[in-house]
């Protein structure tokens, strides 16, 4: 019943791969190219009805992936950011599903669970700077994940 806001690095992976770019991440407009789909979904998601929305991802999220790629963050992303800070678009608190003990490749998703450890911290770094909270969901059965979101959400 709530209204979601797809993840874009993961869609905008599958479609430059399916253009046959093996590893679209390497490119050097990546970042920016993320940053641009986030906001045309953020800027729909401001139309929609529903009164509580999660996002798979934000700005915030983007600047974690270039801090992992190692790639200055372009000024579009520090733009958006700030915009996001100004404008107070996201509630204070933000939801860390923690990760489940694994990692399943994608063709997206190419990382250890090593790296993925260190993606995941440099996340919440990236978001506490940003002024949020971190409200950690526990790995769990998705039940027990589902009910740990929605008692959170019911103190927003």
């Amino acid at each position: 019943g709530f209204g979601v806001v797809e993840e874009a690095a993961t869609d905008l992976i599958a479609r430059k791969q399916a253009e046959g770019v093996d590893a679209p991440w390497l490119e050097r407009s990546f970042i920016a190219d993320v940053i641009v789909l986030q906001r045309e979904r953020l800027l729909r998601a401001v139309q929609a009805p529903e009164a509580l929305q999660f996002h798979d991802r934000s700005a915030i999220c983007t600047l974690a992936l270039a801090r992992f790629l190692d790639v200055d963050p372009p000024p579009v992303l520090q733009e958006e950011i700030r915009r996001l800070q100004d404008e107070a678009v996201f509630a204070p608190k933000v939801l860390m599903v923690d990760l489940l003990g694994f990692i399943a490749p994608t063709g997206a998703r190419r990382i250890s669970y090593d790296e993925a450890l260190v993606f995941e911290r440099l996340h919440v770094e990236a978001y506490r700077e940003s002024g949020f909270e971190i409200a950690r969901i526990a790995a769990a059965p998705v039940a027990e994940r589902v009910e740990a979101v929605r008692r959170i959400v019911e103190t927003v």
